[in-house]
């Protein structure tokens, strides 16, 4: 498939405000590591070729294992991934897939067990962000 539109270009507002959406959420708090893991899970459900690759490659300079990044579709049947990580991994799966998978209370119990309320939200935050990311990534072709 071959790219379509460099929509960056062609609506530079919406791009700036993407990446207003992103500087907010450097500052929130949440670990650099779990926020590439949240994009890399979200973009290899989603189908993005470009985010994937990108993601992986930001995660590998951020020092996370090739362990880790190789099994992270498969996260639920590995040992590399603390509670904290599983949690968030198990709400990004279900915001990701809300038509099909739809979020069920004990998933948010267990983010109130590793998460307080301010974190809770930006890791939505980041979820949402990662998935209109894919979005514009896979809508437009986009290339790694």
């Amino acid at each position: 498939m071959s790219a379509r539109i460099e929509w960056s270009k062609q609506v530079p507002e919406a791009y700036q405000a993407m990446l207003g959406l992103e500087q907010a959420l450097a500052t929130s708090g949440l670990e650099p590591s779990l926020l590439e893991l949240v994009r890399l899970r979200a973009s290899q459900i989603n189908g993005c070729a470009f985010c994937v690759n990108m993601h992986a490659n930001d995660a590998r300079k951020g020092g996370e294992t090739e362990a880790r990044l190789q099994t992270l579709s498969v996260w639920r049947e590995t040992s590399f991934f603390d509670a904290r990580e599983r949690a968030a991994l198990d709400w990004v799966e279900s915001l990701t897939e809300l038509p099909t998978k739809h979020v069920q209370q004990v998933q948010y119990n267990a983010l109130r067990e590793h998460f307080n309320e301010s974190e809770i939200v930006n890791l939505t935050l980041a979820i949402a962000i990662i998935n209109a990311w894919n979005r514009f990534g896979v809508g437009f072709a986009m290339k790694p």
